[in-house]
């Protein structure tokens, strides 16, 4: 890169580009004041001239790029620099102690490098800002670091860091993450109501002793993580003072004691995880009161007695997890929203699979396994539509087991009595002679063959006299097609405009058997046009008030636009229909299904390395189109596998994006953080933040792409893909064991770039939303990538 002969030259702001060569030093004189060179493929040292030369510069931003060696000491001689940025590169040695000299540096960020050795005392004496996570520093942390009275946000996470923390937290500091580290001792028990801290973090390290009362007086935590340290005692009743906090994660310690009735008074709690202590008693009703919760886990503890039937009433539940303890008796009806995982595995539950669970119509994964389940397996599973995993291993259970959709992945080993008509070879898990169940198994067989002609015939006749609605089908129920209020064509296109149908449209709709799939907001149906052509007609859940009910003008007009959008990776509307309570949105068919189904279901092995890089390209351009369109940014509030459809393994679609225009979060009768995403996907800053950005959806597309590069789901036994690949990837010679091993390696040269890829996608799930780069840019870096 030339610069020369620009002696006036005050600014200059060349980042997200795709400039190679060293960092520039012939920039004129010493009229330089701000240096912004980030997110490009610069290579080489930090120049020594950068300190010498040009004593005005404030700021210095050479983040995500590749350059190495270390930070020059004289960097003690910008006595003005007020920002410096160096994240993401390859940098090592030491941190220059002379940093803290400088009195006008306010932000410091070197995270994500190769730094060692220890924090230099007095850093934070003038700075607001410091990030220096993903590291490999060590040694105890200064006992000044969090004192300083501007100190608002610090995160040393993902370092070798020993010893005890600091008492002294200074009181304007905001945001404290320690986590990954190998800290010891105890908690400090400093904190005070005048302290503003809203995210603490300190999970996994080798904190001892118990979780300090004087947090609860902490009013405005937002989120706090001890979760993974050997931390003991009770929980204090002092942390239900904590109002604002949203979550609250002490997974995997020693606590002991009860759950505290105080815990239900977080009415803004929305995740709560206990799992793996040793707490005891029983689960409070009062549970039942957090009714922003979306994720609740007590799994792994030795909680006795039943689940509180008040469960039913939590409204905003996507996952519940009490796998692992002593629980019994009767199960209640489960909340109906329930998507992500229900677990009660490694209980005490017995007698037959309860109707209760008939109504899980969006659950995804249900685990019922090592209990004394017995009886058949319900048939009302098989109609489950979003079910992708059923457990049901070791218990009791006998007879056939009924057919499941494709997707659907069945674990029934270690039931004696259970046999299998449509997998021969793997059909029965028996402790008898064979010799006396196999005429058992052929008999039993051939009368479910007889049975199953009966039902076919059955269903084939009944479906052509009965429509039902696909929630609230009950045998013998005869409900009317939905009827049409307002319909429009959206689509400029001659074929789509003669082909759809809105009658037929309707009909199929009242059809559970023409459901195709499920995501967060909305059913999808497959309806077949009389002209033969195949659209998909998707249903928009209005029951919660989250849509924006009475202004159909309004609607009509939102939709109108995105209508119009034309781009070849974003599902766009074709048209419209609007009944009394729902609204149901046309679009192209796509026959391959969702990229989760694809990417970690049945077809997985279907995807090589080209279809892969094709998709994230397609999804990159697609989002790229979507925050850069002309009148302002159309955001996503659900990006993940779930919510991109495939027309080919190659061709992805961007679904949902009228969500964002047609939600009003406002109405909403649960926690905002239910709308802003699927777990896994959610950006860590929307935990207090709880604003949807351009920043997170580029994290929710981070995430797809590690699921593209690992072969891996976004959560995979309650851990995060972001957070895993994160804490693997701190060693450069680990990421070849982050990539699915079957894809790279095919060659050398897919190797390479699943290698270039996965530096892509960690920048994406940057824990700063700053760091994070825009779309264009991430989809520049993709397509350099080949």
């Amino acid at each position: 890169m030339q610069l020369d002969g620009l002696p006036a030259l005050k600014r200059l702001y060349l980042h997200f580009n795709k400039f190679t060569g060293s960092v520039p030093v012939n920039l004129g004189k010493s009229m330089l004041e701000d240096l912004k060179l980030s997110v490009n493929f610069l290579h080489g040292e930090v120049p020594q001239e950068i300190m010498s030369n040009y004593l005005n510069l404030t700021w210095i931003d050479l983040s995500t790029n590749n350059l190495y060696g270390s930070i020059p000491s004289s960097i003690g001689n910008l006595t003005k620099l007020n920002t410096l940025i160096l994240s993401a590169n390859n940098l090592t040695g030491e941190i220059p102690p002379k940093i803290a000299n400088i009195t006008t540096l306010v932000r410091f960020a070197a995270n994500q490098n190769g730094f060692v050795g220890r924090i230099p005392s007095g850093i934070t004496n003038y700075l607001s800002f410091l990030d220096l996570s993903y590291n490999k520093l060590s040694g105890s942390v200064p006992s000044d670091l969090f004192s300083q009275s501007k100190l608002q946000t610090v995160d040393l996470s993902y370092n070798m860091l020993t010893g005890s923390m600091p008492e002294n937290i200074s009181q304007s500091l905001i945001r404290l993450r320690l986590g990954s580290n190998v800290l010891t001792g105890s908690i400090p028990s400093s904190f005070t109501s005048s302290h503003k801290l809203t995210y603490l973090e300190m999970d996994n390290n080798s904190f001892t002793g118990v979780i300090p009362v004087e947090l609860g007086s902490c009013k405005s935590l937002a989120l706090l993580n001890l979760a993974q340290n050997d931390l003991s005692g009770p929980l204090p009743v002092q942390l239900g003072n904590i109002i604002n906090l949203q979550v609250l994660k002490l997974q995997r310690n020693k606590l002991i004691g009860e759950i505290p009735q105080s815990i239900s008074q977080l009415h803004k709690l929305s995740i709560l995880n206990i799992s793996w202590n040793l707490i005891t008693g029983i689960i409070p009703s009062s549970i039942s009161d957090l009714q922003s919760l979306s994720s609740l886990n007590l799994q792994g503890n030795n909680l006795t007695g039943l689940i509180p039937d008040s469960v039913r009433s939590m409204n905003s539940l996507l996952e519940l997890q009490l796998g692992g303890n002593q629980l019994g008796g009767r199960i209640p009806t489960m909340p109906a929203k329930l998507q992500i995982a229900l677990n009660l595995s490694s209980n005490l539950f017995q007698g037959p699979i309860p109707n209760t669970l008939s109504q899980l119509y969006d659950l995804e994964v249900l685990d019922l396994s090592n209990n004394k389940f017995s009886g058949e397996i319900p048939s009302f599973l098989t109609q489950l539509g979003s079910l992708t995993q059923l457990i049901l291993s070791n218990n009791q259970l006998y007879g056939v087991i009924p057919e499941f959709r494709p997707w659907v992945s069945v674990t029934a080993s270690g039931n004696a009595g259970l046999i299998n008509v449509t997998k021969p070879n793997n059909s029965l898990v028996f402790t008898k002679k064979k010799s006396v169940v196999v005429p058992v198994i052929l008999a039993v067989a051939a009368a479910a063959v007889v049975v199953g002609v009966i039902i076919v015939v059955a269903i084939s006749f009944s479906r052509r006299f009965l429509k039902v609605n696909d929630q609230e089908s009950q045998s013998g129920e005869d409900l009317p097609t939905p009827q049409v209020i307002q319909g429009n064509l959206l689509t400029s296109n001659a074929i789509h405009r003669s082909n759809i149908d809105f009658t037929k449209a309707m009909e199929a709709v009242a059809d559970p058997w023409n459901i195709a799939l499920k995501t967060r907001f909305s059913t999808y149906y497959k309806a077949t046009m009389p002209s033969g052509a195949s659209y998909f007609v998707k249903k928009l859940n209005w029951s919660d008030k989250i849509f924006q009910l009475g202004s159909h003008d309004k609607f009509d007009q939102e939709l109108e636009v995105l209508g119009k959008l034309s781009n070849s990776n974003v599902m766009t509307p074709l048209a419209y229909v609007l009944t009394v309570d729902s609204a149901y949105l046309f679009y192209e068919h796509a026959q391959k299904g969702t990229l989760f189904d694809v990417l970690h279901g049945k077809l997985g092995n279907a995807l090589d390395w080209g279809s892969r890089y094709s998709i994230a390209v397609g999804v990159a351009q697609g989002l790229t189109f979507l925050h850069g369109y002309t009148s302002g940014p159309i955001l996503l509030l659900d990006l993940s596998s779930r919510n991109i459809l495939l027309k080919s393994l190659k061709e992805p679609l961007v679904g949902d994006i009228e969500l964002y225009k047609v939600i009003d979060p406002t109405k909403s009768t649960g926690s905002l953080s239910t709308v802003a995403g699927s777990v896994g996907y959610i950006p860590p800053e929307y935990a207090y933040t709880m604003r949807v950005t351009m920043a997170g959806n580029v994290y929710s597309f981070g995430v797809v792409l590690l699921e593209l590069l690992t072969g891996k789901p976004a959560v995979s036994e309650g851990t995060e893909l972001a957070k895993w690949v994160s804490s693997n990837s701190a060693q450069k010679d680990r990421w070849d064991h982050i990539l699915d091993f079957s894809i790279s390696r095919t060659s050398l040269a897919v190797r390479g770039q699943m290698l270039a890829m996965l530096k892509v996608a960690l920048s994406c799930v940057s824990l700063s939303p700053e760091a994070r780069p825009k779309m264009k840019s991430v989809l520049r870096m993709i397509l350099n990538a080949r």
